[in-house]
């Protein structure tokens, strides 16, 4: 099967109306933060010719296969190995100063999903790695051998909004004591063992341990707490980003950095908004998108995504 066939990007034609004001212009500039196996990169550089993409991923493989994808666009393309928080570094390293537009699509890969070696399914038995960037860093399996139960408690309530999360902890760290818990499936084998009977029917019990994990181990909160605030300070006067978040924890992180860039900073009672207090951005859709019904159908990786959007007004005072 081919990369079209097998990886759909997730809204790619609500995030082309949204980028394509700022971008159909020719030597427009746009980052894929998040490039993954390069499905929305592609249609960005097929429908506008006049654009460069500069496309950033921690993830070798994804930067590897998307290259092999994107080769009939090698002229216009910039791929660069880093963490998205690296967004301004990565744009200056590539020769721009400002960028017009700006996507990410956050979260876990099709590519790194699929492949069971990396061990970010719970429903695959596989080694706990999932790092995204398999060439540095802990694993899954190093915090499930090392954290005590109180930092294992805290990722699961923070990361997962796990409501068993002392009882799973604790689960973990007794079967630890008795053998290493290095892969998935015994992982899931213990969550499950300490699911009372009565909550088994109310979604997977790893699902949200997992996710915990996955998040601790990648820092992704961390990363894009940084990171939304450094891809805006890149887009010039009139350049837009969009993000789609899979997770509640990413949502509102985005959705509490757009909305504090596009209020107005004028103290309570000023008679008049001088121009430093005016919102350097505006919300380009009402709350988060969500996908359609049609679209989760066809795609039901679509279903947890939210999409919020801004534009830029003006520069920073």
């Amino acid at each position: 099967m081919s990369l079209r066939d097998i990886h759909t990007p997730v809204l790619l034609e609500r995030c082309i109306e949204l980028l394509a004001p700022a971008i159909a212009h020719d030597g427009a500039v746009a980052v894929d933060g998040t490039l993954g196996m390069g499905g929305h990169a592609e249609a960005l550089l097929q429908r506008f010719p006049g654009l460069h993409v500069i496309g950033l991923d921690r993830d070798h493989d994804a930067l590897r296969i998307a290259g092999e994808r994107l080769a009939p666009f090698a002229d216009r393309l910039t791929l660069v190995h880093t963490v998205y928080d690296g967004i301004a570094e990565a744009i200056a390293g590539a020769g721009v100063r400002t960028v017009d537009g700006i996507l990410f699509d956050l979260g876990v890969s099709s590519l790194q999903l699929d492949e069971a070696s990396r061990g970010f399914a719970y429903a695959q038995d596989a080694p706990l790695d999932m790092r995204m960037d398999q060439s540095s860093g802990t694993t899954a399996a190093d915090i499930l051998a090392t954290y005590g139960e109180g930092d294992m408690r805290r990722i699961f309530e923070r990361y997962g909004e796990e409501k068993l999360a002392g009882r799973y902890a604790r689960a973990i760290l007794a079967a630890r004591a008795q053998t290493p818990i290095v892969r998935s499936g015994q992982l899931v084998d213990i969550l499950q063992a300490a699911t009372p009977a009565a909550l088994k029917q109310a979604g997977h019990p790893a699902k949200r341990v997992f996710q915990a994990l996955r998040i601790e181990v990648n820092r992704e909160l961390a990363v894009l707490e940084t990171a939304i605030p450094a891809a805006m300070s890149t887009l010039r006067v009139g350049g837009r980003i969009v993000v789609m978040s899979y997770q509640s924890l990413e949502d509102r992180l985005v959705k509490r950095e757009l909305q504090d860039a596009s209020a107005s900073t004028a103290p309570a009672g000023l008679p008049v908004e001088l121009a430093e207090h005016a919102p350097r951005f505006r919300l380009l859709v009402r709350g988060a998108e969500t996908a359609s019904e049609e679209e989760i159908a066809r795609n039901p990786r679509a279903a947890p995504v939210r999409l919020r959007a801004a534009e830029r007004l003006r520069e920073a005072s």
